[in-house]
């Protein structure tokens, strides 16, 4: 089964890190998703580290116009 994709793009700024944080916290230990967004979601790695912990991040593409990365919950 392939992660679900949360395609950011098209909702406007203020709208996305709620949306993304929400979909993480409903994942089940081991699950993930990777989003999509129109630039460098940098902040939100941060936001992540700092709020979250413990979770995984991988780069699976990079711009310069779409970067899509998989953002996984840790199994317990």
């Amino acid at each position: 089964m392939s992660p679900a994709e949360l395609d950011v793009r098209k909702l406007i700024p203020r709208e996305r890190h709620p949306l993304i944080c929400r979909t993480f916290e409903a994942l089940a230990p081991g699950q993930g998703f990777v989003l999509v967004n129109d630039h460098d979601p940098k902040p939100l790695y941060y936001q992540f580290q700092a709020e979250v912990g413990q979770f995984d991040w991988q780069c699976l593409e990079q711009g310069p116009g779409t970067w899509r990365m998989w953002i996984g919950r840790r199994p317990s």
